[in-house]
């Protein structure tokens, strides 16, 4: 179920960065809603998904996550452009996210 919860704060992640790019510094409201309410589930789920992962490990895959799906809808939501150095560097995050999920131990339960 961890997982799952922290797929949710992963997507919610990305939806705050997309809402806070459309949010003109917060001169846009809708989209100033859209942040805070999207930030705000962002760090629920993750918070929930860190009661079964380490703290470290867990909001390194968020943010790392999180980031690379930014960056990907970017150029969709901001006509931004992805250079090719940009997409390799992207696959590296990701790479370092697997690997630092493959390193990390199993929490003990109480």
């Amino acid at each position: 179920m961890q997982w799952l919860y922290l797929a949710i704060a992963v997507v919610f992640e990305v939806a705050v960065g997309i809402a806070a790019g459309n949010s003109q510094g917060f001169r846009n409201v809708p989209w100033t809603i859209a942040t805070l309410i999207s930030g705000a589930i962002a760090t629920f789920f993750l918070s929930q998904a860190l009661l079964n992962f380490d703290v470290g490990v867990g909001y390194a895959v968020w943010a790392g996550i999180g980031a690379v799906g930014s960056a990907v809808l970017g150029p969709v939501f901001f006509a931004e452009t992805l250079a090719a150095p940009q997409v390799f560097w992207l696959a590296v995050v990701i790479a370092g996210v697997v690997w630092l999920k493959l390193a990390d131990r199993p929490k003990a339960t109480a």
